[in-house]
């Protein structure tokens, strides 16, 4: 299997902070895992995420994504990076209100330059399999919790991301609602999509990854695998592209534009 994300030694420390939010981090995640990422308020499990991600750049260290060094890129670089290889997931979803679910969910394809014909395709597509077809022009404030995360799950997949990030993806969603969430995500897995979750919940953690990271105080404090007693979901296959692989990690270079 290959590395698709790695980081190396990567510190974060922002102006005035006592500590480092992020201290000496090394991670390394295979094409086709799906990690959790647990801690505490304020233990640096989101900020991680930026930084792979390439929100945010590290004080120090290396973050590695496929074929991209994200700690190098400019900011246009880092834009063009998240559009080509990363989808998002936000616990309180991040949609446009003034757009319809099918616009929120073409426009990074739309942001990408991809063909309008084929992004609309693949638009309709994914928000039939994600059943939320039949709300496409509805806008986001006609939704449910849960209509909006699926529209949200939509947008993320739509340029068929090597990388899927979702950042306490069923905290604004209730239990029910919360649980068909992360079996769209299982299912994701296993069909190749690369997850990284980061989530509050041991349970969400252990039902929905193959490995648990905790953080604490900006540091790994353990990295373990999580048995595999789960069933793989049986909802409707999402097709989210090919997981991308990489090559070697540290002498990869950014692009700058």
């Amino acid at each position: 299997m290959d590395t698709l994300v790695e980081l190396h030694d990567v510190t974060k420390r922002y102006d005035g902070a006592p500590v480092a939010a992020i201290d000496s981090v090394s991670l390394r995640i295979e094409a086709g895992e799906a990690v959790a990422i647990m801690g505490p308020s304020g233990s640096g499990k989101s900020t991680l995420l930026n930084l792979i991600a390439g929100m945010d750049r590290p004080t120090s260290g290396a973050v590695l994504v496929g074929d991209d060094r994200v700690d190098q890129l400019s900011e246009a670089g880092a834009a063009k990076f998240r559009r080509r290889q990363v989808g998002m997931i936000f616990q309180f979803f991040n949609l446009l209100d003034d757009m319809t679910v099918l616009d929120n969910v073409l426009l990074p394809a739309q942001l990408s330059g991809a063909k309008a014909r084929e992004a609309r395709v693949r638009a309709d597509e994914l928000l039939d399999t994600l059943r939320i077809g039949h709300r496409r022009d509805a806008y986001p404030a006609r939704l449910s919790g849960g209509e909006r995360q699926r529209v949200a799950i939509a947008r993320a997949l739509i340029n068929k991301p090597s990388l899927l990030l979702a950042d306490e993806p069923t905290g604004a969603v209730d239990t029910a609602t919360g649980d068909e969430i992360g079996q769209l995500l299982l299912d994701l897995n296993a069909r190749g999509q690369t997850l990284i979750l980061v989530t509050h919940s041991p349970e969400l953690a252990h039902r929905y990854a193959r490995r648990v990271v905790h953080i604490a105080d900006g540091r790994i404090a353990s990295d373990t695998p999580v048995a595999s007693d789960t069933p793989v979901a049986g909802g409707p296959a999402v097709s989210s592209g090919p997981a991308a692989g990489s090559g070697p990690a540290v002498n990869r270079t950014g692009t700058g534009s």
